[in-house]
């Protein structure tokens, strides 16, 4: 639309200077014709040659930009197809210089709030969501375009070196340690003690009879089943007073679980033995499906419609909570500009070179016609002017040198 406009008005400028010349040259024959009856008019004789003359010559300048007059092959015409190559480099340099210098495009991102615009971007309604499912959208292609068996396969040999890099032994000390220290083995101590009493009264009957079975034969049964309750007695009274943190079997099993912690994490033969275990695991064809199987679940349930509305909701809802935050934290989103600034300097500037190649390579690659009406449609509008203003100008000198030569 804008380049039919700038079309328009260029034919319309050139009939315009055109149609002056017209003038010119019926005034110059009208005048011509009556002079003998009418001397004065010398004088309107005299501006609409020199008019003619001007229109003539500034009509050739123009003309002359972009290609040959009337097709004749004159020396030094046809300047911009002659020269496009000249043209081209010249642009690619012009703004590589002049707009995408660090210190120019330093100066212009200065004072622009990218960050506080995005931010306001996304707050508007609709744009959320739609970012959202054009997100899960993009990943959905790229997930169809790459065979998912090469993916399986990508992702579980990084999934079996990413184990394989991390140190069995020293990880599970730190578990260990962890767990102990934030009291999780302690409940489980707690657990399993409950869990044996609970056991141990429910199995009262079971234990009598092992106790008859094992016993002599000539043991009577009702001294079987003393032993057997005294045994149970004894068991649940031991379970009981290991409930209390201060019984020397809870002492001594926290020391041995310390002393373990310490030589997983520093004993060769524990750090040998838990690569060892580790590689056996990895080698274990069951471990190699389990993982490979993890793998298609994940792009199975990220294939499905209800996963992607899922993740569709997520990323809308984090992207308008970090748009609030970014909105509303000043600090924040002077943060963000820095680096958003930095990056597009580092992006911008170091490769403005290869961007001046780039548009040199563009500009050689058009049709010299395409160069030509490109060109024209920019500045031909003004260049018409050029031909009107030698028009006027050419025939008021023209009329000035013809009266002072009459005076003189």
């Amino acid at each position: 639309m804008l380049q039919d406009t700038r079309l328009r008005d260029l034919r319309r400028m050139r009939a315009l200077a055109t149609a002056l010349l017209v003038v010119m040259l019926l005034v110059f024959l009208a005048t011509s014709t009556a002079q003998p009856h009418w001397p004065w008019l010398a004088y309107p004789r005299a501006f609409a040659e020199a008019g003619m003359i001007g229109a003539c010559a500034d009509w050739f300048a123009v003309v002359a930009l972009f290609r040959h007059p009337l097709g004749i092959p004159i020396p030094h015409t046809a300047i911009v197809p002659q020269s496009k190559q000249r043209i081209a480099v010249a642009l690619g340099r012009f703004i590589a210089n002049n707009f995408l210098s660090p210190r120019v495009v330093g100066d212009r991102i200065r004072d622009v709030d990218i960050a506080g615009w995005a931010a306001h971007w996304i707050e508007r309604p609709t744009h959320a969501r739609s970012t959202a499912q054009r997100t899960v959208s993009a990943v959905h292609q790229a997930l169809q375009a790459t065979p998912s068996a090469e993916i399986n396969a990508f992702l579980t040999r990084r999934t079996r070196q990413g184990i394989a890099a991390v140190p069995a032994a020293p990880l599970a000390s730190r578990v260990l340690a962890l767990l102990w220290a934030h009291g999780n083995a302690q409940a489980l101590v707690e657990r399993l003690i409950t869990s044996a009493s609970v056991a141990l009264a429910n199995n009262k009957e079971t234990i009598r009879k092992k106790v008859s079975q094992r016993s002599y034969r000539f043991v009577p049964k009702w001294v079987d089943g003393m032993v057997a309750d005294r045994v149970i007695s004894g068991v649940s009274q031991t379970l009981d007073e290991m409930r209390e943190p201060n019984h020397p079997w809870r002492i001594e099993l926290k020391a041995e679980i310390e002393r373990l912690i310490d030589r997983l994490a520093t004993d060769p033969d524990y750090l040998a033995r838990g690569e060892e275990l580790k590689q056996q695991m990895l080698d274990n064809p069951a471990v190699i499906g389990q993982i490979d199987a993890m793998w298609h679940a994940i792009e199975a349930r990220l294939n499905s419609a209800a996963t992607s509305a899922a993740i569709a909701d997520a990323i809308e809802t984090a992207l308008i909570s970090v748009a609030a935050r970014v909105r509303d934290d000043a600090e924040m989103r002077d943060r963000i500009n820095r680096w958003l600034r930095v990056a597009a300097l580092r992006a911008v500037a170091s490769r403005r070179q290869e961007i001046a190649a780039f548009i040199r390579k563009v500009v050689e690659n058009w049709d010299t016609e395409t160069l030509i009406m490109r060109i024209e449609l920019q500045v031909g509008r003004d260049l018409q002017f050029i031909r009107i203003n030698g028009t006027v100008v050419g025939g008021l000198v023209g009329l000035l040198i013809f009266s002072v030569s009459r005076w003189l």
